[in-house]
């Protein structure tokens, strides 16, 4: 699968793949005087929101930061709430989700996970396997630079155990075989962006998949990323040009 898509894929129409790096929980709480984990809570529900309206606008796949592999630097019972708040998700929004024929994968390194929560994702994964509407794709313990890593481990333990012979790949079966062990390599590559909060940086999410993404930086905190936020990013990028390497009059010879 090409990291670019071929120029008519998504030009002048909506996003097949969404990223979106969901910050600012902390920050929303602590202005609001609030403790106990309320912003993550309100950022769960937002969640909820944002996936219902991605799969009514046609969303294909819409990605989601949950977790990041540095994450698990942050307090003890921080940690601690996070899992409590995941295990509440898989115990009752999968189930709504499934419902509504979703999809729901993981990326990530799961063995830092509790066994329970490991089942969890995996029953999850199963149950809504065959359900054909959006998928969602839920990052977790997830690191760009570890997945780079993996793959590379995935291709050198082949060629280990005589499964593949380096010297004979040229440099596009190399990049098609490391394509193909990057997590989400079956389905489209990123087209939009978006992170809440108002930094401006990946932090680490995505870096093989986002290499021809656009990126679209929200100064809200991600409990206020609502339907209405969702919207202006996505006719945002409508309004944009993707060349993927070629000039704006190719593009525009192209669509003539």
């Amino acid at each position: 699968m090409s990291l670019a898509p071929d120029i008519d894929s998504h030009a002048g129409s909506l996003p097949k793949h969404i990223a979106i790096i969901m910050d600012g929980n902390n920050r929303w709480a602590k202005a609001k005087s609030l403790i106990g984990g309320a912003g993550h809570k309100a950022g769960e529900s937002a969640l909820q929101a944002i996936v219902e309206h991605a799969a009514k606008r046609g969303i294909q796949v819409l990605t989601v930061f949950a977790f990041s592999s540095e994450n698990w630097r942050r307090p003890e019972q921080e940690v601690g709430l996070l899992m409590r708040l995941f295990v509440h998700a898989l115990d009752k929004r999968v189930a709504e989700l499934h419902k509504n024929n979703l999809r729901v994968r993981f990326i990530g390194d799961r063995s830092r996970f509790a066994p329970l929560l490991q089942k969890g994702m995996n029953d999850a994964e199963s149950k809504t396997a065959n359900n054909t509407g959006m998928t969602l794709v839920i990052a977790v313990s997830y690191g760009g630079q570890w997945d780079m890593a993996h793959a590379a481990q995935q291709l050198a333990l082949q060629a280990q155990q005589g499964k593949l012979d380096v010297a004979q790949l040229s440099m596009e079966d190399f990049q098609n075989l490391y394509q193909q062990q990057i997590q989400m390599s079956d389905l489209p590559p990123v087209d939009l962006m978006i992170r809440t909060g108002g930094d401006l940086r990946i932090s680490n999410f995505l870096l093989w998949q986002t290499a021809y993404a656009e990126f679209y930086f929200s100064p809200l905190l991600w409990p206020d990323f609502n339907e209405q936020a969702l919207d202006d990013a996505l006719s945002d990028y409508a309004r944009r040009q993707r060349r993927f390497g070629r000039t704006s009059e190719q593009v525009e010879s192209h669509h003539a």
